[in-house]
């Protein structure tokens, strides 16, 4: 549960990401493939997230 005194939708917003198995990770990367990264993501019309998704996914099937 998130520390201090969080409100309800806190609260709720973090139990659903558990129950669906969300979770939030962070990297140090290069600033400028970052940044390189997030335009192309943006000028071809897919998200970052999803995006790093599919990559991973593929890198996990060719690495099994």
């Amino acid at each position: 549960m998130p520390k201090g005194n969080p409100k309800p939708q806190t609260i709720a917003t973090q139990k659903y990401a558990e129950k669906a198995g969300w979770i939030s990770k962070s990297y140090k990367l290069k600033k400028e493939v970052v940044e390189e990264f997030a335009t192309v993501c943006e000028k071809v019309g897919v998200s970052q997230s999803g995006q790093l998704t599919k990559m991973m996914n593929e890198f996990i099937e060719q690495n099994k």
